[in-house]
């Protein structure tokens, strides 16, 4: 489990963030904070792996917890506009900067590349070129496919089947993502490979000792 800190001087704010994570798989929220000092001791006693860090707090800018903080990651999660504070936070290495408001979408797409990011560095233990692109390529989560969808695909469904496949610890099928969305197995194989022509998931087969070989869809990491 990653585990999260919310970091938000409104308690309101920092109890819907706290429901969003907590309607994601593989995180857990240990606890929220509410200025820059009760930050700064949270990280210290509770070690989370990820702040979702807000920039105005009552005793300060959260741009000086990230710059006191060591081996946590953050999410800057702001009504701040402004170029300097989006350039301080990329260049004191924030891995994501979203902007308020904004809905349980928009921060769930950037946990889970998160997630994928997280998970690939515990795996690795020395990199190469292709290793380290790689990395980087996960921050940006794969490519959202086209706006106009074909006849009879809706996009809410296509998010859900997309989301299904990068949150798999390994590869699935059809099938399996057909039960976890709650739609046709034929209805999901038509989702993947839409997906997998538009470069957002990848197909592989896998041969059996007969009939034909299955088909499997895992996230582009």
């Amino acid at each position: 489990m990653i585990g999260v800190l919310v970091a938000d001087d409104d308690f309101h704010v920092a109890t819907i963030h706290t429901a969003y994570v907590e309607r994601l798989d593989g995180f857990t929220v240990l606890g929220r904070a509410h200025s820059v000092a009760s930050t700064l001791e949270a990280i210290a006693a509770l070690k989370p792996d990820l702040v979702l860090l807000d920039l105005y707090l009552p005793d300060g800018n959260g741009l000086e917890v990230v710059r006191r903080s060591q081996g946590t990651d953050f999410i800057v999660i702001s009504a701040a506009r402004d170029v300097a504070s989006v350039r301080t936070a990329m260049q004191l290495g924030a891995v994501h900067y979203l902007v308020k408001p904004f809905g349980f979408p928009a921060l769930r797409e950037r946990m889970i590349a998160y997630q994928g990011l997280h998970d690939r560095l515990t795996d690795l233990d020395q990199t190469d070129q292709a290793d380290v692109d790689a990395l980087y390529e996960l921050l940006r989560g794969p490519a959202i496919p086209p706006a106009s969808l074909p006849k009879g695909h809706s996009a809410p469904t296509l998010e859900r089947v997309r989301d299904t496949v990068r949150s798999a610890r390994e590869d699935v099928s059809a099938a399996e993502v057909a039960a976890a969305v709650g739609i046709s197995r034929p209805t999901a194989q038509r989702y993947l490979s839409y997906l997998a022509q538009h470069g957002v998931v990848h197909l592989s087969l896998r041969y059996g000792t007969t009939g034909r070989p299955e088909h499997r869809y895992s996230a582009i990491r």
